[in-house]
Order: structure tokens, then sequence, then C-alpha cells
């Protein structure tokens, strides 16, 4: 699942697979209304649970939070392809909501219960009667109808793909609607439905849902849009009178009366911004940053709080990607050539202070990547495609090239010749060239950022010596987004997120269908029979030792078609912050909740003192 992670159900076993979706035993001879969903083991919190385990029942409401965002916007409208829209999180909602302590689970918000038959065949939501949007008319099944058939036939075409086997939305009282699934049984399917964002029928009647708006819109969150400047900042307010605020999975959260986001051109600008308190939260991504960047008198003075948070959700990959569409890549060889050429070794001891394990699947961090050779279940999967798939699939483990991190890599660079030169590619006159075509191969690197151009200097000074020519492509974030949708690049930097039940979304990541239609996940294009059969034996999968077969059997064939070269993840959340927050006494497993902290009172009036008599002593 895209954000929680699921899995499909076949026919046999369906029974079972109910009962794991329910978060306990079902009726037999009916279907129960549940209060929550998951797919893994049973619902952590039970029907009368009062809070989140993580939250603060207690936090006191009010101050301000100051954020910030990298690139730009111009629009309000996240739901379609044109434009840059800003995040409407705080402002929307969805029929269920997942806390960061529990993975693969959702529960209810717009929807107090929700009701799934054993043989999975439709998903009925029932609304909250109190629900509402900020303009005071109650949140009804007409607005969920209206919201999914908008986002399928006018949104981004992730939603078609995503909402493909929703066969219809149907309309079964004021507060009652109905989800109709088509083909095998599918247990996800009632979670992508709980994701759903629901937006007022009655304010996009007269609105053209297709394009892009600065108009603020109309929400049923615990934040409005109070105050914008497009591309510089946006302000959202507390909704005082919140319909949801005393729900128990909102209890102790959203507490701040202000959320600003302001926008900076890159994370250098943001980084110098944060240390003048310009903002007050920051999650760092640099290594060289998190080392270095936070040696200045605010942090060494105790104004600032720098912490990992150790974090269990899975990392995915983030990589090198290769563009398919552009043939020199297409052959394996050339590919696998490319990546010899990297020396992460070498970059995690010079560049990023040894802060990085060097990724090694697709579903990193999990129980889902492929280690060691392929075991009964996964060879079963792999075997009819045997001769279709790269032999090392079946007869070694997958390991990124390794160096001894001194910059040395002559060892690789003398494989990665044989390689090319069995691709019909040898060097003349100092430049890589095909002997059939006469091309002369030379790669563009295109990146958002400028910090990563010290990560891809050393490695295109590498493809040098094997007679490529590579450059450096750096652009704002619109254009980066644009002409990644329009699968205009050779290399990029690439990310896909992954959960601990993945489904659906690795259609979208990986199918031949997805890359041919711009705007998917599919940025590699490939269009591959085996992994595509692959992605669908992955989603049928009836249960969970069968799913972890086939997205461990799916990661093996993508990770040695060499389709990306894998670059680094890590365990722990860095963040820094401005000492005045109050926050809960533990962090939830999956990754920090900043919305479960607090305004300090004393805290802030300390620190606005605190900073006066420090800029006064320098």
């Amino acid at each position: 699942m895209q954000s929680l992670g699921w899995v499909a159900i076949r026919a046999a076993g369906v029974l079972a697979g109910a009962l794991l979706l329910l978060g306990g035993a079902a009726a037999a001879d009916k279907v129960v209304k549940r209060h929550g969903l998951t797919l893994v083991g049973s619902l952590q919190y039970p029907p009368d649970f009062p809070h989140r385990g993580y939250a603060n029942p207690h936090a006191p409401k009010g101050g301000s939070v100051k954020l910030h965002a990298i690139g730009s916007f111009d629009s309000f409208n996240p739901y379609i392809v044109k434009g840059d829209s800003a995040s409407l999180a705080f402002v929307v909602e969805t029929l269920m909501t997942s806390p960061r302590d529990e993975i693969s689970a959702e529960y209810g918000l717009i929807a107090e219960t929700v009701e799934v038959p054993e043989d999975l065949s439709y998903a009925i939501y029932n609304l909250r009667p109190e629900a509402q949007f900020h303009d005071g008319r109650p949140v009804t099944a007409d607005d969920v109808i209206f919201s999914f058939n908008a986002l399928r036939a006018k949104g981004q075409p992730f939603y078609r793909y995503y909402y493909r086997n929703i066969a219809k939305a149907e309309r079964l009282g004021r507060h009652r609607v109905k989800f109709h699934f088509t083909g095998p049984p599918n247990r996800e399917l009632p979670q992508i439905t709980g994701q759903l964002p629901v937006l007022p029928k009655h304010y996009w009647e007269d609105r053209a849902f297709d394009r892009t708006t600065l108009e603020p819109p109309l929400g049923s969150g615990p934040y409005r849009i109070a105050r914008f400047e497009p591309g510089r900042f946006v302000e959202f307010e507390r909704v005082r009178d919140y319909w949801g605020e005393r729900l128990p999975i909102n209890l102790g959260m959203n507490n701040f009366d202000r959320i600003r986001i302001d926008y900076y051109r890159d994370q250098t600008v943001a980084l110098e911004a944060f240390k003048a308190n310009e903002y007050d939260y920051r999650s760092e991504n640099s290594s060289k940053d998190w080392a270095t960047g936070y040696r200045f008198p605010a942090a060494g003075a105790g104004l600032v709080h720098t912490e990992q948070v150790r974090h269990a959700r899975p990392t995915g990959m983030q990589s090198f990607a290769f563009n398919l569409r552009r043939a020199k890549f297409r052959d394996v060889r050339v590919r696998e050539a490319i990546g010899l050429a990297f020396d992460f070794n070498w970059s995690n001891k010079n560049l990023f202070y040894g802060q990085y394990s060097r990724t090694t699947s697709f579903f990193s961090n999990s129980g889902l990547a492929a280690a060691g050779l392929p075991g009964p279940d996964e060879k079963a999967l792999l075997e009819p495609f045997r001769g279709r798939v790269p032999d090392a699939v079946f007869t070694r483990e997958f390991k990124p090239p390794e160096t001894d991190g001194s910059g040395n890599i002559r060892r690789n660079l003398r494989r990665a010749v044989r390689l090319l030169k069995a691709a019909s590619w040898e060097v003349k006159d100092g430049r890589l060239t095909h002997a059939a075509t006469g091309e002369k191969m030379e790669i563009e690197f295109l990146l958002v950022s400028p910090l990563f151009e010290r990560v891809v200097a050393p490695f295109i000074r590498n493809l040098k010596r094997l007679g490529i020519e590579g450059r450096i492509r750096v652009v704002d974030s619109s254009q980066y987004i644009n002409r990644l949708n329009a699968f205009d690049f050779d290399i990029a930097i690439a990310s896909w997120g992954q959960s601990d039940s993945p489904g659906n979304e690795q259609r979208d990541f990986w199918s031949s269908d997805a890359a041919g239609r711009q705007g998917s996940r599919n940025l590699v294009g490939i269009r591959n029979p085996v992994v595509d059969a692959l992605i669908e034996k992955l989603i049928a999968a009836p249960d969970r030792a069968r799913l972890v077969a086939a997205t461990r059997a799916l990661d093996r064939v993508l990770l040695w078609n060499h389709y990306v070269i894998p670059q680094w993840h890590i365990r722990f959340d860095r963040i820094a912050y401005w000492d005045k927050f109050g926050k809960p006494a533990r962090s939830p497993k999956y990754g920090n909740d900043l919305m479960s902290w607090w305004v300090d009172p004393g805290k802030a009036a300390s620190l606005e003192e605190r900073k006066r008599k420090l800029g006064g002593a320098q």
C-alpha cells in the first residue's frame, strides 16, 4: 500500500485473510462494524482506546510553529498533474487515518466504522454524523462519492491506477457509502478506500477540479489556510470549532494554533535560515550538514537541540535511476557497468561521515528484502521464468560492488570495461563509442538539489575513466517535477518508499502499463513481462508467507536487472529544533510525529530571553 502497505488475497483462504484484515475474530454469519483495519496481525488499539499511545491527551493548545519546504508552489490543488501544489495535509481529511506507532493499520476518522465481508467484495463506511466542513456543512456520502469519482476521472493518473479495482461508490444513506470491488479478493482495497481524501461536493460543483487554483480550499481538517504568498509561504490556523478535536485518534494532536511553512530555494539557504531561527524544526537529510552544520552559537548554548530518533519503518530504495526509454541504457550490461563506477564506500567515508548503509534491496530495512539465495517458495515463483531473468537470480545473492574506500576502483572499472565491450561499446579516441551506431556515451544527471553535486562529481570522474562523458544539470523543483513526469532525463535521483505490506502501488512503480503513462512512478521505464507477472503474484498472495516470498522474488528480479544504482539509507530520523517545545515521553516506532508536540509557554518565553542574551554577548 502506498502509505500503509497492503496485500491482496485469493479466494482460497479468504476467511483467514478476512479475519486478519478486520483485526480480530469476525462473526461467520454477518458483517461486523469495525473501528479499524489492519493487514498485519491484529489492531493495537481496541474500540474504546482513549488516545494514541505516543500522544499526551493533556497537551496544551496554543503557540505557533514555523517549518520549511524546498522549492515553490503555485496552486492549492495537489490532486492533479498541473501546477506545483502546496500540501493540504492539515486541511483535507480522509475516511480513516494511520498512527505512527502501528504499521499497516487504519482507524476511523471521518468514518466511524467500516464493514468488510469475508469475501472482500465491498467495504461500507459509516460516516460520523458530526463530521463537517469548515463552512458548517456536514460531510455526507455524496461528498465521498464525488471525491472518488473526481479523483479517478480528473485527478493525477496515479488515482486511476490506484482505484482500478474499485468498481463504483454507492450511496446507501446520508452517512453510509459502499465501495464495490472487482477482481480476485483483495485485502488492501478497503484500506485504499480508507485513504480517500474527502472533498466537499458543494464547493467543487461550480469550480474546475482539473485546474490549478490559489483559492484556499474548503476542508474538514483541524486547520485552514489563513494567509499565503505564492511561492513564499503558507500559514495555517487551527480551527477552533474543529469537529474531530475530541476523537481518541486526535486527542493530544494538532496542538499548535498556527503553522507556517516558508519556502526556500535550496537546503543550504534553508539551513542558514534555521540557524537564525527563521523556523523552529528541521528534519536533516544531509550527512555533511548533520556532522558539521549544527556547530553554531545557539546550538552550543543549548537553545537548539539535535536528536537521532531510531525508527523501524522500511526505507525502500533511493537510487540513481536509469531511463530505459533512452536506447543507450537498454542493455543490462551497460547499466551494470555504469554502476561499477559509483564508489559508495569512498563516498560514505569522505562525504557522508560514515553515517549510511548501502541499500541492497528495494524493500530495505524490512523482512521483505531478498537475502541469501531464493528459498523454496521463491524458487517456485521464479522457476517458470528461468531463461527470462538473469541467471544470477537463482545462483547469487545480490550485492552492490564494494571497494576499500581508498578511491582505487581499478578492479571494478576493469570489470566494467569487459561488460561494455560485450555490449558493443569500446573506447575510441578517448570516448566510449558504440561499435554499430557510432554513438558516444554521454550521461546527464538531473538534480533538484545542489547538495547532490558533491556526490555526483566523483562518480562522473570515475565514468570519465571509462570514456563516458557525464554532466550535471541542476533545475528548480517545478522543472524537476515536470521533467520527471515527462520522463525527460538520462539518470535522476529517484526514491520509492515501501511499506511492510506492498501491493497495488507496485503496478505504478514497475509495470509495463505504467511505463508509458506520463506522471507514473515507473520512472525507469520498465517493460518486463516477468516483473508484471510477479507484481500480480504479490498482489494476489493469499497469506503473509506467500506475500513475503513474492516480494522477495520481485526484489531479486528488479535488482539483477540493474534498473537502478542503489544508493544508501539510514535507520534514524535526524531532527533539530529550537528549545520551545514540549513533547510526549516516547516517540512512535515508525518515525517522529511533530503533530504530537506542543509549544511549552515557559520554554518559549525563556528561549526569547536566552536569544537576547546570546545576541548581546556576541
